[in-house]
């Protein structure tokens, strides 16, 4: 049964190494991300799982321990995902949605339940997105989820996505009903729209909503702004 739920943007640039002299531009982001993850804790978990979008088409699962790192984004750095029982050998490094939230959890030392990682295609189509998330919800036990995804890239001019007008209005409309833990409204997000506007949350947050079914949890808007063009949300369900 989901118990709790922490949304988050999932740019690398979140990580200081990799932000360099642009790092303190999203202090207000990490300190609300850093909040939505006492929120985890303080539901007490038996369990957390880590969803994020990936490039690979349908889902792929990441034990706990699988590594990840930042050297492609220009930061030696390396985080693993929880901590594992005994050496883990990974047959592949974590997504670099997956590898923020593993750095998120490093940060605020999480200790509270053994985590796991699923990385959701960004293709991936509504029904299937939530299918996946009714699976993890109907798990035994209490389940907590830290879900990774960025609105629009195409905010301003400069933005990876250039402008688009349709932009602003998705990014709302995802802010209210990640703020609302409105299910209803995730399940309904167009997902040829969001490719469009590159907003590589879609698929993680409708696996969310999926988890979410009858659990009951209301939410809390915690941040909401678009730097560098990028729309992130940060949102706590409990």
């Amino acid at each position: 049964m989901l118990v709790a739920a922490a949304v988050c943007p999932c740019p690398p640039l979140l990580v200081p190494e990799v932000a360099a002299g642009a790092a303190p531009e999203l202090d207000a982001a990490r300190t609300a991300c850093s909040d939505a993850l006492s929120v985890l804790a303080a539901a007490r978990p038996d369990r957390l799982v880590v969803i994020g979008p990936a490039e690979k088409a349908g889902r792929g699962t990441y034990p706990a321990g699988t590594p990840g790192s930042f050297r492609g984004f220009g930061a030696d750095l390396s985080v693993r995902l929880g901590r594992a029982d005994g050496d883990v050998v990974a047959e592949r490094e974590l997504p670099p949605s997956l590898a923020v939230g593993a750095w998120l959890l490093e940060r605020v030392g999480w200790s509270h339940a053994p985590v796991e990682g699923l990385g959701v295609g960004e293709s991936l189509a509504p029904e299937r997105c939530v299918e996946a998330g009714r699976e993890i919800g109907v798990r035994p036990g209490r389940i907590a989820l830290l879900v990774m995804g960025d609105a629009s890239a195409c905010r301003t001019l400069k933005a990876p996505g250039y402008l688009d007008e349709r932009a602003a209005p998705f990014d709302a409309a995802a802010g209210r009903a990640l703020g609302a833990a409105d299910i209803a409204a995730l399940e309904a997000l167009d997902a040829e729209l969001a490719r469009e506007l590159k907003a590589a949350g879609r698929a993680p947050w409708q696996v969310l909503a999926g988890a979410a079914g009858n659990a009951g949890l209301s939410g809390t808007l915690l941040y909401e702004d678009a730097p560098y063009g990028v729309g992130y949300v940060v949102a706590a369900w409990s």
